[in-house]
């Protein structure tokens, strides 16, 4: 049986295919933001943009560099905290405890950390009176570290940290030979004609300091972290002799620092007291001691 329309028909037919519109628009909520045209379909799931196709989505990502991943620990206000949310962190929980045991059940991590090479290395080490001590597979340290020992001109070639804090800029050297003075480790770096034009830019304050202001340390290893001190090197020593009688974990971090910030490094040996006082203020206690023991006299 036909139903037959009438104006009050239509009129519910049209009331009905306005609502049903407004339903897609309230799940769209807006246009695409790739092409600007179209009704948004998607919804990014890390940065929620809208997107209406997978060419826009594809275009959204080249864009913007959005990786369209979401953020399993993105915050979320307890007002917004649903159902959804608990499932999402539970279900992350369960990823993070099942990729912990497979690590556990991994056989690279276990290997042995006594190979061959790094016994060769450690032994070619002591005989320089040097510590070299290595970390277990799988420390991001010990992937970086590419010291190797040159048998045939029995030396060690270095890799090298190089940490300048008042630049806030870190460099990396590698095959660094042992017999290479601080001095010239140092000079592509802080020196005002032989550095790059680029670390020069980011460089710049060391570069006008004098080089009797430049004071190099190493901290000292094996020690509390309450309790960091640092060993002082000198200019005009290879890094062979810098290196003898400490302890190296990997490979060596120099921290080069102005005169001015040297009082953030404690010495190794000197009291974190001690560090900060001037030498006008001991000579005064001294001076003090020593009237004190010419009284009891």
């Amino acid at each position: 049986m036909e139903r037959e329309i009438t104006p009050e028909n239509q009129n519910d037919l049209d009331n009905t295919t306005d609502t049903t519109r407004g339903i897609k628009r309230k799940i769209s909520l807006s246009n695409c933001e790739a092409c600007g045209s179209e009704e948004a379909r998607y919804r990014c799931p890390r940065c929620m943009r809208p997107s209406c196709s997978l060419s826009c989505v594809k275009r959204h990502k080249s864009d913007s560099g959005c990786s369209g991943v979401r953020d399993k620990t993105a915050f979320v206000p307890v007002a917004d905290f649903d159902e959804m949310n608990l499932l999402c962190d539970y279900r992350f929980l369960e990823d993070a405890g099942r990729l912990a045991d497979s690590a556990g059940r991994d056989s690279l991590i276990h290997r042995p950390l006594s190979t061959k090479n790094l016994n060769f290395m450690r032994n070619q080490a002591r005989r320089f009176h040097l510590d070299l001590k290595f970390l277990p597979v799988g420390f991001s340290k010990r992937k970086e570290n590419s010291t190797f020992f040159h048998k045939k001109e029995q030396r060690f070639f270095w890799h090298l940290k190089l940490v300048f804090p008042q630049s806030h800029t870190e460099y990396v050297e590698r095959r660094v030979p042992e017999d290479r003075t601080l001095e010239q480790i140092l000079a592509p770096f802080i020196h005002a004609t032989e550095s790059e034009p680029v670390r020069r830019q980011k460089l710049k304050v060391y570069q006008h300091a004098p080089l009797d202001h430049v004071r190099i340390f190493m901290k000292a290893e094996n020690r509390q972290s309450n309790s960091v001190r640092y060993h002082e090197l000198f200019l005009q020593k290879t890094l062979l002799e810098s290196l003898r009688h400490k302890t190296v974990i990997e490979y060596p971090v120099l921290h080069v620092v102005l005169k001015d910030h040297a009082d953030q490094y404690i010495p190794l040996g000197q009291e974190s007291g001690a560090a900060h006082r001037g030498p006008a203020e001991g000579t005064r206690e001294e001076e003090q001691e020593e009237g004190e023991l010419v009284d009891d006299d």
